[in-house]
């Protein structure tokens, strides 16, 4: 098992990385949670990684975090879920805000998610409640799965979704944002400006 890699990005095409580890260069794939904090094509890097085996095909998936990983690695274990689908689910929600909606058994968050329906968020709720609790009970990196008061970015982040926005494009604009000591509204208001002015 591959279980992190560091080298230099060559590409970013999500969602493909093209990562160039002491002259191999290896074919990953990853959420956009993790593309969102990649650094600059050229600049080097270090991925957590899961390799899935098939019968046409080896897989390598790339996180950012350890968390991140973890979660995929339960995500895949769902009856239904494989992991092009953990990705997408991924590539829609953060940890914290994925652990909060199953622990809440909030089936319309989960149904904002790109490719779950509201079958596959019962399926989720049922299945995961108590894999999230065995990944807090491992330890290291399990600090992600526990029960946070939302802060406010993760206010603000729900409050994008409820006007429309989709899951990624308000994480977009929440990462635009310097949330540091700002309120949810504050933080919603300067993500509406942000927009506005690219427009």
């Amino acid at each position: 098992m591959i279980g992190f890699l560091r080298g230099r990005i060559v590409a970013k095409q999500p969602p493909l990385l093209l990562l160039d580890v002491n002259g191999v260069g290896y074919e990953l794939e990853a959420p956009m949670s993790t593309f969102y904090d990649l650094p600059e094509t050229g600049a080097e890097v270090t991925v957590h990684t899961h390799l899935v085996v098939r019968e046409d095909a080896h897989l390598l998936f790339a996180f950012g975090t350890e968390a991140e990983r973890s979660l995929f690695r339960q995500l895949i274990k769902v009856t239904g879920v494989g992991a092009r689908v953990a990705i997408t689910l991924l590539s829609g929600t953060t940890v914290e805000q994925f652990a909060r909606a199953v622990q809440d058994e909030d089936i319309a968050s989960l149904t904002r998610l790109p490719g779950v329906g509201k079958k596959t968020a019962e399926r989720l709720i049922v299945e995961m409640r108590d894999r999230l609790k065995e990944v807090a009970g491992e330890g290291a990196g399990a600090a992600a799965f526990t029960r946070a008061p939302a802060s406010a970015a993760d206010e603000a982040f729900d409050a994008l979704v409820a006007l429309g926005y989709k899951p990624q494009e308000a994480t977009r604009m929440i990462k635009g944002v310097d949330t540091e000591g700002l309120a949810s509204q504050e933080i919603i208001r300067r993500a509406l400006q942000s927009i506005a002015r690219k427009s």
